[in-house]
């Protein structure tokens, strides 16, 4: 109603409820009519009842003529009827029609919106980036692994790195036997008893040298 006020066009959806109300209003109008003839064809068949009761024919005759044509109008509005509940069934199949293309519409929207979000040929892109760059950190791990492997290879002789070795080995040797002076040998003192030294010896020993 108030679209054809303001000269707004109506969408589909709305034409299929104003269709589907005008049809409802159709039906009950045709059974009110329906109705109706029903009483008349009552009424005219109480006339012919009681005309033929008084033997008049001729009236009998007319009576029946139009008690015809109530039956008649009366299957036309079966038939009617009929073809607005047809047509109710379509408007109802518009409707459906109407909100899986609206459905439809939305979808291809949306899928339109995610490809402009997305845009493959940007992904593929940064794909190809990140392959690219990949490749080049692993080249460079790779040269920085080689290029420490070979500096430590050349940074001296296997002489020279093996009196390097052999310095430190004997700094080590020497602190242990300066602390290895203090601990009694095995077999005397307080481990006469057993001959051997279990683990609780030991780090009694250990916690010793730690002390000292």
């Amino acid at each position: 109603m108030f679209n054809n006020i303001f000269g707004k066009k109506p969408t589909a959806k709305e034409q299929q409820r104003e269709n589907d109300k005008s049809l409802r209003k159709a039906t009950r109008d045709i059974e009110r009519e329906r109705r109706k003839l029903e009483e008349e064809e009552k009424k005219l068949e109480a006339d012919i009842k009681r005309n033929a009761a008084a033997g008049n024919k001729d009236a009998c005759r007319i009576l029946a003529k139009q008690l015809i044509e109530i039956r008649k109008q009366k299957t036309r509005t079966y038939a009617a009827t009929g073809k607005i509940q047809s047509i109710g069934y379509q408007n109802k199949n518009m409707g459906a029609n109407i909100a899986l293309g609206e459905a439809m519409g939305t979808t291809a929207k949306t899928m339109a919106d995610m490809n402009k979000v997305m845009r493959p040929e940007a992904i593929a892109a940064n794909v190809r980036d990140f392959q690219q760059a990949n490749m080049r950190m692993e080249m460079t791990d790779e040269m920085i692994n080689d290029t420490l492997d070979d500096m430590l290879n050349e940074s001296g002789d296997e002489e020279e790195s093996n009196a390097v070795v052999n310095k430190v080995l004997d700094e080590i040797g020497i602190e242990i036997s300066g602390k290895m002076a203090s601990i009694p040998a095995t077999g005397s003192g307080e481990f006469e008893t057993s001959g051997k030294r279990t683990e609780k010896d030991i780090a009694e020993q250990l916690a010793k040298l730690r002390s000292s």
